[in-house]
């Protein structure tokens, strides 16, 4: 098997965290990356949540809803809701 090279700029502390982390783990920088990059290429993706802002934007809204707010009506009951959908305005 062919390889290539890959030059990636990080952050210095970043980089030395990284390594003590991957040398506990038993192995070097080079086998975690491609262990991400093989990982990525089966999840076809970011093989791990990368931006939490969507998932903290709707436990706001939940919250808002829990609380009564930003609601229009709030049912009791899945049947209430349905009697107030089937209603004739």
């Amino acid at each position: 098997m062919a390889t290539a090279n890959i030059n990636v700029r990080v952050d210095e502390n970043l980089k030395k965290n990284a390594e003590k982390l991957f040398e506990d783990l038993g192995m070097n920088m080079s086998t975690a990356i491609n262990i991400f990059l093989r990982q990525s290429v089966e999840f076809e993706g970011i093989p791990f949540t990368v931006h939490r802002v969507a998932s903290a934007e709707l436990d706001k809204r939940v919250a808002d809803v829990k609380a009564g707010r930003n609601v229009s009506k709030v049912f009791g009951s899945v049947s209430e809701l349905m009697e107030d959908l089937n209603a004739e305005d």
